[in-house]
Order: C-alpha cells, then structure tokens, then sequence
C-alpha cells in the first residue's frame, strides 16, 4: 500500500494574509515530499483552483476556510466558493451542497477570535466529518489534547495542518496515510492515517499575537455590518 505525506491546512497568498504563491507552494511540496495539501484560503478558493491549472507534484484538494459567525470551519473538495458570515449549521449545508467534506480547524483554541469554540462544537458534532487535532500554529499555552479527546470522545476522524502561512511552515504538521484518487476514497484513506507534528517557530508565531484583537474587532464590526446594515 503507497503512503503519503498530507498537509491539510495550507494557505496561500490568495489569503491576503500568506506569502505563499503557488509557485512556493509547488516548490516547497517538492521540497518536503508532500503527497497531498489542502489549500484552504479565507473566504474563498482561488488559489486551490490557481494550482489545479499547473504542472503539480502533488494532489491539491481544492478548499476553503470559511469563516462563520461562530468559527471557521474548513470544506474540503469544494468546486464553489461558500460565502463567509452564515451560521455553523447553513456553512455546513453549503458545504454538503457541494458534496464536499467537514473538518474543523484548531478547535477550542483560546487565542484565535475565528477558532470555534466547546458550545457551538457540541451543538454540531454530529454534522462534523473531519476534527484537526493538530495544527503547527497553536499556541502552547493550553491544553493541546482537548482536540483529539473531541474527536475521541465522537468517533470523528483526525487530521492536521501545518496552517502554514510562509513557505518554511508548508509540511510542518502532516498526515501519513494510504493514497487516495479522490472525494470518494478520501474519507476512508484518512481513516488509517497518522498525524505526525511539528510546530511552527514559536517567536513568530508569537509575534502576530498582538495583531490578533485587531482582526477579532475588524471581524465583530464586519459581523454587526452584515446582519445590521445601517
């Protein structure tokens, strides 16, 4: 059986907040003996698609990190970008429109404003396909096993991303797991992988911290725009 190294939590300079074009991402795929990443950018699916149309080492899952007003959930094998802003459940319908795939993101994650947090998790666990009980950017100081015990304690399947927003970050978090051809097989592929970690450089990610309330206020006032149009 052929194994493969996954990322499945990639962003690139279609996020606005990344540096990595796709020319890096190629490169650093390459580079780390990728398999597989999800490209999964803020509010919308252009870079996956941008990547589809090149020459690639590797499978791109074309994805989308999606912001809700109560977290961000990530849809996997989307062909439509899903419109920010919604609640958890109307995200996931849109998601499931398109026959695409569940997974959540650093959940619980007390330092990130767009991480989904224990209420709304407990009210949606049984429309989650996907839980990232690792990411390379969380902040060590919680409990960093409160993910995996979720997915535990919900029989949900595991992944994990390296939410790689510069180029050496690409490939940090991985799943080893059987490869797969597609949507259909994918699910049960991951069902035999393994998540291997690493985490990003603690100082840099330390250092966008203080950026963090900013983009939580930016977001609280887009929210109150959107359902409350002056």
């Amino acid at each position: 059986m052929k194994m493969i190294k996954a990322d499945f939590h990639v962003h690139s300079n279609y996020s606005g907040d990344s540096v990595n074009t796709c020319e890096i991402i190629i490169e650093q795929a390459k580079k780390k003996n990728l398999g597989c990443i999800a490209v999964c950018d803020h509010g919308n699916i252009n870079g996956s698609v941008a990547l589809n149309k090149m020459e690639l080492p590797c499978k791109i899952i074309i994805s989308e990190e999606i912001k809700t007003n109560e977290g961000e959930i990530i849809g996997l094998f989307l062909k439509e970008t899903i419109p920010n802003f919604m609640s958890p459940e109307d995200t996931i319908k849109a998601i499931r429109e398109q026959n695409g795939i569940v997974c959540i993101p650093h959940p619980f994650d007390p330092y990130r404003g767009s991480a989904m947090q224990e209420a709304t998790l407990e009210r949606i666990h049984d429309l989650i396909d996907i839980v990232e009980v690792r990411n390379s950017r969380t902040i060590p100081f919680q409990k960093m096993e409160r993910p995996l015990e979720f997915a535990q304690k919900y029989a949900k399947l595991q992944s994990g991303g390296s939410d790689a927003h510069v180029p050496n970050e690409i490939g940090r978090t991985y799943v080893e797991m059987p490869d797969f051809t597609g949507r259909d097989d994918f699910l049960e592929a991951l069902s035999h992988g393994t998540v291997h970690y690493s985490a990003s450089n603690p100082v840099q990610t330390v250092l966008g911290l203080p950026m963090r309330p900013i983009r939580k206020f930016l977001r609280k006032k887009a929210l109150k725009n959107h359902y409350d149009p002056k």
